[in-house]
């Protein structure tokens, strides 16, 4: 037999780890749930993994009986999915997508182990613009919850590209095996096309600014290929803002700047688009609907859907406010704070179709 070698635990300079590598307990919260607790208790999003946001809300809202059928149309971490197939009691049945490889996997797994196998738990790697394929195969739902933030494990790995705060690749696609990565878009649009899509996505009030510097720097052959390279610029960009409002106003912009190339790598927009337009095909009678969106125009967005489905009869109601998170819950989680969940009810009866 052979022998297995012991593996020795990373080391790391200082009393705390600081790179997301080194934060081994972290990364395995089964193991050391001490650890976690505390680094969540200090207001901190333990490494790889996410904290589900607003889940009593959704839960309340959703009123989840034994023997329905739900959709999740971002599995993520799987947090909003576990407290989900609680409410089923092990009646009904949940679908869950996602279109993260990496992370899909890992949380599959953990939901299985939990001892949720595929009588209640289904999991598809797509897209939820395509959510009209997934109800052609399992059915129209009584719920779905549809969670538009980034999860918190894409975000701090510094590999996927997501975060100014942290070098790595200039990636930010939510499939890394897919698709163009950030730094490859840049490559291919205009300093116009940058400009407007910072306008657009973000509402960065120094578009002109900070796409001018970037493709200044690009022509003088500077690559542009990192994180820290980009947030560099978006530095220089902002030198000419008075010293006593820069720093923060940098923090801002660099949030929004790489806010709005991760909205177009994904083209998020446009898969939003398409969910909503589709909403009307998967709901049975009387199905209620839970959107969590994360900057304006997400919520624009829904709340423009929303009404137009409502004076199309495809739903009886739907809120006329967002809902906020708790103070208590921003506290614990400082990401949930720019959070806004919007609701609608399909009518009942057979006006949507009928029950597959």
């Amino acid at each position: 037999m052979e022998e297995k070698q012991h593996k020795r635990r990373m080391h790391y300079a200082g009393k705390y780890p600081k790179k997301f590598e080194e934060k081994y307990k972290e990364h395995n919260p089964e193991k050391y749930g001490d650890t976690i607790a505390h680094v969540i208790e200090k207001g901190s999003t333990p490494a790889g993994m996410h904290i589900s946001i607003m889940v009593k809300e959704i839960l309340d809202f959703l009123e989840i009986q034994p023997g329905q059928q739900g959709l999740d149309c971002t599995l993520g971490y799987g947090g909003h999915s576990r407290k989900m197939l609680e409410q089923l009691q092990g009646e009904g049945r949940l679908v869950a997508l996602d279109i993260d490889p990496i992370e899909s996997e890992k949380t599959v797994k953990r939901l299985r182990d939990a001892g949720y196998g595929e009588d209640v738990f289904q999991f598809c790697l797509t897209n939820f613009a395509n959510i009209d394929e997934v109800a052609e195969k399992y059915g129209k739902f009584d719920f779905v919850l549809a969670d538009l933030g980034v999860s918190s494990m894409q975000i701090d790995n510094p590999q996927r590209g997501f975060s100014y705060k942290t070098e790595g690749p200039l990636d930010l696609r939510l499939d890394p095996l897919h698709g163009d990565s950030a730094a490859e878009r840049l490559h291919q649009i205009t300093q116009e096309e940058f400009e407007g899509m910072l306008v657009e996505n973000s509402d960065e009030p120094y578009a002109i600014e900070i796409a001018e510097k970037v493709f200044t720097k690009m022509r003088e052959g500077a690559p542009m290929n990192t994180t820290t390279e980009l947030r560099q610029a978006v530095e220089e960009a902002l030198v000419r803002v008075p010293k006593a409002e820069r720093a923060d106003a940098v923090k801002k912009s660099c949030a929004r700047t790489f806010q709005a190339l991760r909205i177009d790598v994904n083209s998020e927009f446009e898969v939003l688009y398409s969910f909503l337009e589709k909403l009307d095909g998967i709901l049975k009678p009387g199905g209620r609907v839970a959107i969590l969106t994360f900057h304006s125009g997400e919520d624009r967005l829904v709340k423009k859907a929303f009404k137009e489905l409502q004076r199309a009869g495809v739903f009886s109601e739907v809120s006329k406010d967002v809902i906020r998170p708790s103070r208590e819950e921003c506290g614990v989680n400082p990401r949930a704070k720019s959070t806004k969940m919007r609701w609608a009810y399909a009518v009942t009866g057979t006006t949507i179709g009928s029950e597959q």
